[in-house]
């Protein structure tokens, strides 16, 4: 399988699970990186009545004005770069990229653990006590 395939996949996987979303009834908006920005992810979105808060290409960009327009969707982008910048934290400082536990339950609580010494780390930095910068 060729990298495009497997995210074509990964998009086709996505779709499957917001098809299965007990409420349809619903709207709904979904956050996705770049890899979800494509023709056939948005108008999927758009037919099982989900908003799609694509992070767009640089070019060629499926994401249109009318997604763009909307003010939820700049505060949805906002909210994604915070939760990847914890992500990717614990994924450097913390060590949970590579781990040597085994298990779901010592996964469990390694993750439980980076994220409390995150938010510790962020409490601290916004209340003036130390610069989490050397943490």
């Amino acid at each position: 399988m060729t990298g495009t395939r497997l995210d074509e996949a990964e998009r086709e996987a996505a779709l499957a699970m917001l098809g299965r979303r007990p409420n349809r009834h619903r709207r709904v908006t979904v956050g996705a990186d770049k890899g979800y920005d494509c023709k056939a992810f948005i108008t999927g979105c758009r037919r099982l009545k989900v908003t799609p808060h694509v992070v767009p290409k640089d070019k060629h960009s499926a994401v249109d004005g009318c997604i763009k327009r909307h003010e939820g969707y700049k505060t949805s982008l906002k909210v994604r770069k915070r939760i990847e910048e914890a992500f990717g934290w614990i994924k450097t400082v913390d060590a949970l990229a590579k781990t040597k536990l085994i298990g779901h339950a010592k996964l469990a609580g390694q993750a439980l653990l980076c994220f409390a010494t995150y938010n510790l780390v962020r409490i601290g930095s916004i209340g003036g006590w130390w610069d989490a910068h050397h943490a």
